[in-house]
């Protein structure tokens, strides 16, 4: 019971970390919200409810992501920014590329190997996986066009960039968690057809239509 309460902090944790970048996200797409439906009005389409609800969980959601990873660890933490505007500590910490060349992880299934025998690591495993579902489940729900390979292509693109990014950063770089990342893209696209061949009229309104058909 302690074991779990101690990964709901964890992950309670993170999602507060995610939480300035998702809400920048938001403004920014409520802003652009009347250009986006004059675009679509001039090509005769609307963008209902559903779509609308699924396109601004997934700015949000990528947005959040990327305050948690492209940025130096706990950069969002409240602790940090206290003690950056303190002085005691700077905002964006120095980073020693040296010792960043010592720690790179570029064997595969090493790391991945090792968590199946701590449940540590295998939370981290589970979260690595999970954390990248959504990239591969919302853009074949929204935009035709899904295949596979694209969400492949969309997992492994982004987890190479932020694995890039947090070696930049001072962050750990591990080739396992592309590897994860990109399987959990993957299952994104899965958990899409899952959804498509058991409700196949409510995928639908995840998609534009025609202007009319919203009034009909």
């Amino acid at each position: 019971m302690d074991t779990m309460l101690f990964y709901l902090e964890i992950t309670g944790d993170y999602l507060r970390q995610m939480l300035p970048c998702a809400m920048a996200a938001a403004l920014i797409f409520w802003a652009l919200t009347p250009w986006r439906s004059r675009r679509l009005a001039a090509q005769g389409l609307r963008s209902g409810p559903w779509r609308e609800g699924a396109l601004l969980f997934l700015l949000l959601f990528c947005a959040g992501l990327a305050g948690l990873t492209l940025f130096p660890a706990n950069f969002w933490s409240i602790w940090h920014w206290r003690a950056a505007f303190q002085g005691t500590e700077p905002l964006f910490p120095s980073v020693d590329y040296r010792l960043q060349l010592q720690t790179i992880q570029l064997i595969p299934f090493r790391e991945i190997s090792g968590a199946l025998f701590g449940p540590w690591r295998f939370f981290m495993l589970l979260g690595n996986v999970v954390m990248f579902v959504p990239l591969g489940f919302f853009p074949p729900l929204l935009w035709r066009g899904a295949h596979w390979y694209r969400s492949v292509l969309t997992g492994l693109c982004a987890s190479t960039g932020v694995e890039t990014t947090q070696f930049l950063i001072g962050r750990g770089s591990d080739v396992d968690d592309i590897i994860l990342n990109t399987l959990g893209a993957l299952a994104g696209y899965g958990l899409f057809l899952l959804l498509r061949r058991l409700a196949p009229r409510f995928t639908k309104k995840f998609r534009c239509v025609k202007a009319e058909s919203l009034h009909g």
